[in-house]
This record gives structure tokens, sequence and C-alpha cells, in this order.
């Protein structure tokens, strides 16, 4: 179907070209200071004579040898000299004069060199005028025309089954080969990537072929038909005349193209002994007193970066056009919108490497941030990730994590874990030992909190009303949601012991004195569950 529409296209091109061809031959452009006749430019006028502006010459003459056509005759073209210049004759009578104001400094030609160019010029003109009147040079033309379209179509057509089995040839050949490329049991290139390059460059091979030949095919078409013949050859000296300086500028760049390459390789090599260097490193195979495991990630990434910017600027001199003002220019440009947009994001960077290198915290570590808690899931170089027990994850840039004072729950847990808190306010009238031992046991019921070691209540604070105490134990989650559960159900568990031994939870407040002192009588500093130790000399 693609080749169908391409062919229609063609065609439809075809009849445009033949269908304006007879209107551009009665109607043809005359330049404000040139002879033009058939599309063809004949001869410049530059300067004046006898008063007579170079347009007005350009229109006269081209009036002249339109009269002088019309006369019966070989239409032979002639040069004479004359006291003003030289004159293009037809059969013998004067159609223009070339006078030396006439010259181009840009050809550097002689004054009977011009007017010879004129002449053939004009000749060329005159014979294609009388081929546009002949049906028999027509018929031809359409012919030719019509034959070289179909040579195109078919060349177009074969390009594109010639593509689709190099395809398939070149594909199965990288697929095959592309492993055996090893250096060290390194593979230098990888297959899906190779197989993506060779199809975009046979890709790229064929649009460039198919418009070659369509570039062609146009020239072809128009330079059949003697009244579209200048634009055809125009067309080949344009298209030659574009190709040729940038053919030859890419022949001038490749050998420091190849040298940038070679850069850019030896950069890739680096970051792929770098990445097996620390993946040894990650699983412990190399020990390095001074690169931990959990940062060997941000240290590859880091270390990537920096190769391939010392890559870049060692490259850069020898990239095609880095020596131009417009490169120059662009550099500039680049780097200036960068140090004036860019120094949140170096902040930001910044901030993540101290974290990252000062080990505040890990992945999988239990943390406070000011008010936010829960599991580090991910740390980036912008950005830390905190799933909280509730389900929510928490996105806080490095920043403000490094401005803040960060509480870390699991880095003196023995492996995996952390430290799970919490406090109550219990009246004076209570021992103190009783909620101890009240509080440990709540702890050692609940599933999930260790045992060794033991729980800890801790008093810190004795207020106006009530103490404070502090429960502190260790846990061994299997994700972020369970400390959020363990706090619960160890909850649950200080309510339900305190209950049991008839402990009220509340903290009380005065508005007088009581009518008796709420202390707690020594006969009751070790009521149940509280042992009194052995060496205790309390009553």
């Amino acid at each position: 179907m693609g080749n169908i529409a391409c062919m229609r296209y063609v065609f439809a091109v075809l009849a445009l070209f033949l269908s304006l061809s007879g209107f551009l031959a009665l109607a043809e452009p005359v330049a404000v200071d040139k002879l033009v006749l058939f599309s063809r430019p004949v001869f410049a006028f530059r300067g004046a004579l006898m008063g007579v502006s170079a347009p007005d010459r350009a229109k006269r003459a081209h009036a002249r040898i339109h009269d002088q056509l019309e006369l019966a005759g070989t239409h032979t073209v002639s040069t004479k000299a004359d006291t003003l210049g030289i004159e293009v004759r037809i059969d013998g009578a004067t159609s223009f004069v070339v006078t030396p104001g006439d010259l181009d400094p840009a050809r550097e030609e002689t004054l009977e060199q011009a007017a010879q160019r004129a002449a053939a010029a004009l000749t060329i003109a005159i014979r294609e005028s009388a081929e546009s009147r002949s049906l028999e040079t027509l018929t031809r033309a359409l012919a030719l025309a019509m034959a070289g379209t179909a040579l195109y179509g078919t060349l177009v057509w074969g390009a594109a089954r010639v593509r689709r089995a190099l395809v398939r040839q070149l594909v199965a050949v990288t697929d095959r080969h592309t492993a055996k490329l090893q250096v060290g049991g390194m593979a230098l290139l990888h297959r899906d990537r190779m197989t993506q390059v060779v199809r975009l460059v046979l890709a790229l091979v064929y649009r460039l072929l198919v418009l070659l030949l369509t570039v062609e095919w146009v020239s072809f078409v128009l330079r059949s038909f003697p009244f579209t013949r200048a634009w055809g050859e125009s067309l080949n000296s344009f298209l030659f005349g574009l190709v040729t300086p940038v053919v030859t500028a890419a022949m001038g760049a490749v050998p420091e193209l190849l040298t940038a390459m070679l850069i850019f390789y030896l950069a890739y090599l680096v970051t792929q002994a770098l990445e097996r260097f620390l993946s040894h490193v990650q699983t412990g195979a190399v020990q390095l007193h001074w690169l931990d495991a959990d940062v060997v990630a941000p240290t590859q990434r880091i270390a990537n970066v920096v190769v391939w910017l010392f890559a870049l600027a060692m490259a850069y001199p020898y990239l095609p056009g880095s020596d131009t003002e417009a490169f120059k220019g662009l550099s500039v440009l680049v780097g200036l919108m960068l140090s004036m947009g860019a120094s949140s994001l170096v902040g930001q960077a910044a901030s993540g490497l101290i974290l990252t290198y000062g080990r505040v915290f890990r992945k999988g570590e239990y943390v406070r941030v000011a008010e936010q808690e829960g599991t580090v899931t991910e740390m980036g170089i912008f950005t830390t990730r905190i799933r909280t027990g509730l389900g929510e994850e928490l996105t806080i840039s490095n920043a403000s994590i490094l401005g803040a004072t960060t509480k870390n729950y699991s880095r003196t847990v023995q492996g995996n874990g952390f430290v799970l808190d919490t406090t109550v306010t219990i009246g004076y009238d209570t021992p103190w030992r009783q909620v101890h031992a009240m509080l440990i046991e709540a702890a050692r019921r609940t599933e999930g909190v260790r045992q060794v070691p033991v729980p800890q209540v801790f008093q810190t604070a004795l207020n106006d009303w009530y103490p404070v105490y502090r429960l502190v134990c260790q846990a061994s989650p299997t994700g972020p949601q369970p400390r959020a559960l363990l706090l619960s159900a160890m909850h649950a568990n200080i309510q339900d012991v305190f209950n049991e031994y008839g402990v009220q939870i509340m903290s009380p407040q005065y508005f007088e004195d009581p009518r008796e002192p709420k202390v707690v009588p020594p006969a009751n500093w070790y009521t149940a569950p509280a042992v009194k130790p052995s060496g205790d000399q309390a009553p």
C-alpha cells in the first residue's frame, strides 16, 4: 500500500508540472534587471546605457527578442563590437548591447567573454523556444518523463525491499555476534541497543536514498521539457552546491570525530569497570574500610557522572563545530541558565551527598524527621522517601532533613529491627516499682518484642502531680507497618496488665491539698507483681 500511495503521489506531481508548463511558457517571469527567456537567465544588466536604466534595458531587450523570434529566419545568434560595447544579434539584427558597466566583478571576465556567455545562453533559449512549439519534441519529452517516473517508482520499491532484507540479515548477525564481544567477561555491546542502532542506521540511509532519488527524478522531469529545463539544471546545481561543502566538511571532521568517539568509548569502558568493581564491594567480595556496601549504589552514580563529564570536557575541542562562535555562544547560554536556575538543585544534591556519606540513616531503618516518622524506603540525591506504619509514603527534601533533628530508631539494634518506646503518667500513690513491673510485663506479652535485651523502664520526669514512666524495648519487624501494629499491641497489653492489678492509668490534677498525704506506705512498695530484692532494707 505504501508503494501504491507513493506512485500516486509521483503521478500527481507530474500532472501538476505538465499542467503548469503551458502557463509558464506564456507568462515568463522577467526579473527587474535580468533578461530571462523560457525560465532561462540570459544576461544581467547592471549599468545604464544612454540614459536608459538597467531594468528598462532588460524589458526592452525582452520585447525586442520576442519580436525577432516571431519573424521568419534561422534565428542565428552572433556578436559584433560597437563603440558602446558589444552587440548581441539575432540574424544580424541587434537584440541588446553588453557594456563595460554590465560586467560582474565576481566573475572576473572580460567584455568579450561576457558577450559570448550571453550569446550562448540566448542560443539555448531560442532552441528551447523552438522545441516548445514542436509536437514531436513535447511527445518525446512526455515519454521520457513517464519512463523516468516508472524507473523512479521501481527504484524506490526496490530500495524498500532491500532495506527490509538488510534489516532481517543484519539484526540476525547482530544477535549472533554481539554476545561474543567481551573483554574480561564483560560484554562491550548490548544486543537490544545494537539492534536498535542497526534499524536506525538503515532507516536513515533509506530515507536519504529516497530523497536523492526524488530530487533526481524531479530534475529529470523538469529537464525533459524545454520550458522547465533551466529549473531542472538549476536544481541539480543547487543540490551539488549544497552537498559538496557538507561532504567536504564531514570528511575533514572525520579524524577529530573519531578522536571524540574514542574518548567516549574509553569513558564507557571505565564506567563498566567501575560498575564491576563496585558490585564486588557491594557483595562483600572486596573489602574497603572507607566504602560501605550501602553507599555503593550512589557512589557508582556519582562516579559515572564524573567520568562522563571529564570525557565531555576532553572531547569538547574535537566535536565538529566546537570552534564556531555559535557553538561557543550556545555553551555560554547553557552554562548561564544552569548557574541561574540550578542553585536550589545543587543545594539539594549537596544535602543528599551529606546524608548518604554521613551515614545519617540507611535504607530500611526506622527514623523520625521533625514531626514525621517511618521506615526509609528510598534515598535519592534530591529527596528521601519514608513509609509510615499507616501506609503513607512521605517525600521529604534532603535540605529539610539536613536542617532538622533526625532520630534513628534502628541504628543501635543488632540486625533488623528498631527501638519501641512509649510513655505513661501514673499518680504518686501508685508504687513506682509496681509500675515498672507492670510495664515490663506488658512488653513481654507483646509478640514481636525482643526479650534480649531486657525491656527497661525509665522515670524521665517527676512532675507536680505524677511521675513520667518511659518503656523502652526492641522489636524485630519484617516491614514498615508492624511498628505501628506492635506499638498498638503493646498499648493494649499495658491497659490489660494495669487493669489486672487494679491500677488506673490517669494523670491526676489537684485543686487543693488532700486530707491525707498521697504517699505509698513502705509495706506496699513491693505490691504484686513487683518482687522485693534480697538486699533491699525497706520494710
